[in-house]
């Protein structure tokens, strides 16, 4: 992103005597300042409010007194409403100088200057690169980048950000009860707050209430494939899917991987993996993404990110992939990697404050507004662990609430020993959550001992759930033998389903990763009998590659 030049704005009824001011302020300060001007005063405030949803920012007012739409003061009381700290210079005629002092008293004038302003080096510059001088003292530069406009506890602007979050999209937030900014440019644009949540683009356009298909088009993601037949499809751009697409399109396959939210999967949302290979430091889940995807379109694969798929068909050896805006996909070969959701929590109130204040991973996403919080976290594997060290570097404190007696059963030893070293993180063993409770958000958790039954009330700033490994695999209609939680069987694990040998045409076994299906293929988390580490995830879906080239051999 290019960093932004403060702006002086000029406005003048009398062309030759703006171009002239413009000729001279653009001579002295174009290196640092950008230079704008025009001569309608209503042009200027309908640009004014452009720069302000572009996010620009004005240094300096000048403007003549006296002009047929507006009277110069008049002009200046509407625009510092809008940059309330840009300092105002009042171009004026000799006999206009009780205009100016009065406008010192109404619109806290800080200049005027009388025409002309021959020479300039000792009329003008002098006086404007004094207020610039004050100006720069107390400026500092603005957020470059997407807006978000929202209620810190609405869902839908939980979604948006853990969406641009997740896809490594810069976005700044303004809570409409608790900033200016946002409440400024709600007034400014006429945005009645029962549309929020609303996006503010670089380019100064806004969306309300959008989704985020939306959103990733006007962030350049792509939602539409360029062809109509590919060799091979990878639905979900977690670990294994982002390995699949490396490999697909490095050894020449022509490949298309298609992401519901945002790449990375649960490992994307780690704030730090510091067991994977060849990182001794650790790295981010959305560093390591943003690596991952980053290879894969260099080998030229197609991404289509936020695109839902909604079934997969067969027709002789084609695959046809149906996407949620109906249009379809031929594809000769499917590796299905959309990995698992976390369980959700079945307790009274639980379903009331989602996105509100209880969120299902997303400790990165919603960090910053946890600060000088208690908050909770249930869970006990790496992901809860990873969470809770990331989200003690704001709360006050962050507890772990955990059935077991201990972190041993399913926690790597490595963050067992950094949860046992950080102050503000306690364990609660041997205790579940039975209610959450509040208004319009989570105020308070039930917390109940599973060995005494007692039960206790606390305040919660929010709640972070990491439970369980669903599998994401509700949207495949096909009959694909899936074992009693849910999860992909693939392979030799097929063979001992008398479903596999009514339905299985090939006369061969499947291959190591294939699935019930001939042709279809599952790697990483969704797969029964994955070992749930991100290495292992990226280890499948290379394989995954290797049997797709055999199975196109033999089709």
């Amino acid at each position: 992103m290019s960093k932004k030049k403060p702006i002086i704005f000029a406005v003048d009824d009398e062309p030759q005597v703006l171009s002239a001011l413009q000729r001279d302020l653009r001579k002295q300060y174009r290196k640092e300042y950008k230079v704008m001007s025009t001569t309608s005063v209503k042009e200027a405030l309908e640009t004014l409010q452009e720069l302000k949803n572009k996010n620009e920012v004005v240094a300096l007012f000048l403007s003549d007194q006296r002009m047929p739409e507006m009277l110069g003061v008049e002009y200046l009381e509407q625009a510092v409403e809008v940059f309330p700290e840009a300092k105002r210079v009042l171009v004026t005629a000799y006999s206009d100088i009780e205009a100016a002092i009065k406008g010192i008293n109404d619109v806290q004038l800080d200049y005027y200057i009388t025409k002309p302003w021959d020479p300039p080096e000792e009329k003008l510059f002098p006086v404007i690169q004094d207020l610039l001088d004050v100006w720069q003292m107390n400026y500092k530069p603005g957020f470059n980048g997407i807006r978000i406009l929202g209620y810190q506890f609405s869902p839908k602007s939980h979604q948006i950000k853990d969406f641009l979050a997740g896809n490594l999209v810069p976005y700044q937030w303004l809570d409409i009860e608790q900033s200016e900014e946002a409440q400024q440019l709600a007034t400014l644009n006429n945005i009645d707050y029962k549309n929020l949540p609303a996006v503010f683009f670089e380019d100064g356009e806004f969306l309300t209430n959008p989704s985020l298909l939306d959103i990733g088009s006007k962030t350049g993601h792509q939602s539409q494939a360029s062809d109509t037949m590919y060799d091979v499809t990878i639905i979900g751009a977690g670990p294994a899917g982002l390995s699949a697409a490396v490999y697909g399109g490095s050894e020449g396959l022509k490949t298309l991987l298609i992401e519901r939210r945002a790449p990375g999967g649960q490992a994307g949302t780690s704030s730090r993996i510091e067991n994977y290979l060849g990182f001794p430091s650790g790295l981010s889940g959305q560093d390591l993404s943003r690596r991952a995807i980053t290879q894969a379109t260099r080998f030229g694969i197609e991404f289509l990110s936020p695109v839902q798929v909604t079934n997969i068909e067969t027709k002789d050896n084609y695959k046809i992939i149906t996407l949620d805006d109906g249009k379809t996909i031929h594809t000769r070969a499917v590796i299905v990697t959309t990995g698992v959701d976390y369980r959700k929590l079945e307790a009274p109130g639980m379903n009331d404050f989602t996105g509100a204040g209880i969120y299902y991973g997303a400790a990165t996403t919603e960090a910053a507004a946890c600060r000088d919080k208690d908050v909770y976290i249930v869970g006990g594997g790496n992901s809860a662990g990873q969470g809770a060290m990331y989200l003690a570097k704001f709360a006050r404190h962050v507890y772990i609430v955990i059935r077991k007696p201990n972190l041993n059963f399913s926690m790597s030893q490595y963050l067992i020993d950094q949860i046992a070293g950080t102050e503000n993180i306690t364990l609660l063993p041997y205790t579940t959550i039975t209610a959450a409770k509040g208004s319009d958000h989570l105020q308070q958790i039930v917390l109940q001992n599973v060995q005494t039954k007692a039960e206790e009330e606390r305040e919660a700033g929010a709640l972070f759930i990491f439970i369980g490994a669903k599998p994401y695999t509700e949207w495949i209609d096909l009959e694909v033998l899936r074992n009693q939680r849910g999860f992909l069987e693939t392979g030799r694990e097929l063979l001992k389903y008398h479903e596999f040998h009514k339905a299985w045409i090939p006369q061969r076994e499947p291959f190591l990763l294939e699935t019930s299906v001939p042709g279809i293929f599952a790697a990483g988390d969704v797969r029964a009998g994955a070992m749930n580490r991100v290495a292992s995830a990226v280890g499948e879906g290379a394989m995954a590659i290797k049997f797709v080239h055999e199975y196109l051999a033999e089709n």
